[in-house]
């Protein structure tokens, strides 16, 4: 993979702490890498006992929303890792400071519900795959919701960190055509503190 991208700022329409750009991956490489996640043993996304329309796996650590555990998981994949320093580079920061990484499939009809990354992570690092999607953003005001989207062109790449990583709500409108994503993380204060107590065994770790 090279590490050439056309980075873009939000518009000053869209909230503070959102960057993105443009073919982060080339079209070969999105090729390639989908034919690698094809073989990925991803589940239904699961929440208190309900199954979502969208299949996940997690590697590097996992949070589990039946029962708000969080904790190490399989490693990520060496195929992951080129793709890893690149989402560092664009985000200006050291790709081992990404620990965790989705790789997340939408069938048709499928989509994700308006929700905030769990508490555990901090910053959180898109790459839209195989068909576009529009990010879809919120934030309650006093008249009721301020809105903002940006849209998600297949091998584009989106940092939420800031205002709008934890002021602000996202979602993805379910789609008519499949769609890949995979989304970095890195583990907020929560998340290290969540980390130091279960390496000294004082406790399980929680979201």
């Amino acid at each position: 993979m090279t590490a050439q991208f056309d980075l873009f700022a939000a518009a000053p329409t869209l909230p503070p702490g959102l960057a993105a750009a443009d073919d982060i991956l080339t079209a070969a490489e999105e090729t390639a890498l989908l034919a690698r996640l094809a073989e990925v043993p991803v589940a239904p996304f699961k929440f208190q006992g309900w199954l979502g329309k969208r299949e996940t796996a997690s590697f590097g650590w996992r949070y589990d929303f039946d029962d708000a555990s969080f904790g190490p998981t399989e490693a990520i994949p060496d195929y992951l890792l080129p793709l890893r320093a690149r989402a560092a580079a664009f985000a200006a920061m050291p790709q081992d400071d990404l620990v965790q990484a989705m790789v997340t499939r939408y069938d048709p009809g499928a989509g994700i519900g308006w929700h905030r990354d769990r508490p555990v992570f901090e910053h959180v690092i898109g790459i839209s795959l195989a068909n576009a999607a529009t990010l879809r953003l919120r934030r309650r005001s006093a008249d009721g919701f301020e809105r903002a989207s940006l849209p998600l062109p297949p091998r584009s790449i989106y940092l939420l960190s800031g205002d709008v990583r934890h002021a602000w709500e996202h979602s993805i409108a379910a789609m008519e055509v499949p769609r890949w994503s995979i989304t970095f993380r890195t583990l907020s204060y929560k998340g290290l503190s969540a980390l130091a107590r279960q390496s000294t065994g004082s406790g399980r770790p929680g979201g």
